[in-house]
Order: structure tokens, then sequence, then C-alpha cells
């Protein structure tokens, strides 16, 4: 009888504490909820620092909070259509795109800032070829 009482009590404390679990979950929210996940992050693309990308990245992001002005006002800003397929897909117009300046470049160089709708941010250095998430954060 002792042991049966002790099952019984197991189990109503193991169904207590998951039951707890899903609350405080459910109250307290997760890492997506307080903020902790990094926009763009569910994309795949790998997650990088706004300060281990080029110096010129973390000008242009400050360019881009500030809305500028931007070395190239008829490019900057102006709609990204990933057409290349390597950003999340989403409508026209949710991606814009910001010149990141390379010294020496005569011309806009390949580095680019692409701003998402939702506060993603990705960066390419070699102009669309390939992407990383970019932390601001960070």
């Amino acid at each position: 009888m002792l042991s049966r009482r002790r099952i019984t009590a197991a189990l109503v404390g193991l169904v207590i504490l998951v039951f707890a679990g899903w609350l405080a979950k459910d109250v307290l929210g997760d890492d997506t909820a307080s903020g902790t996940e990094v926009p763009g992050a569910d994309s795949g693309l790998t997650v990088q620092t706004l300060s281990s990308l080029p110096p010129e990245a973390a000008d242009t992001w400050e360019l881009i909070r500030s809305q500028g002005p931007f070395p190239y006002p008829g490019r900057d800003g102006t709609v990204f259509g990933n057409r290349e397929g390597i950003l999340p897909p989403e409508e026209s117009g949710y991606y814009r795109e910001y010149t990141v300046p390379t010294p020496q470049s005569r011309d806009r160089g390949a580095r680019r800032l692409v701003a998402g709708s939702s506060s993603e941010l990705y960066y390419t250095g070699d102009h669309y070829d390939s992407f990383v998430v970019v932390d601001p954060n960070g």
C-alpha cells in the first residue's frame, strides 16, 4: 500500500512540474518573445555580429538608423528584389538595400546591407552571392 502512495505522489508531482513549466513558459515567454533572438536568424543563414564585419558596415547601419544622408542617395534605400533567392521570400518592397563603402573602390563596390521590414539585417560582401544575418547589438 505504501508503494502505491509513493508512485501516486510521484506521478502527481511530475504532472505538477510539467504544468508549472508550461505555465512559466507561457507567462514568462521564451527567448524570441523577450527580444534576445536576432531577427532573421531563423533563415538558416549564419549570424554574425556587426562588429565582426568591415567597419564601414557599422557606419552604414548608423546611417540607416538615422535615415541618412546616404553616400548614394539614388541607390541607397531602394528596393532589393532578392532575385537570387538567398534571403527568405517576401513580397516586393519588403527589403531595402544600402551601400557599404569599399575603401579605394572607384564605384559602390560589392558590399551591401539589406534591411527587412521586420528588423532583419543582412550583409553581403560579394554583391549578393552570399549573405549573413547581422546582429547589430554585437
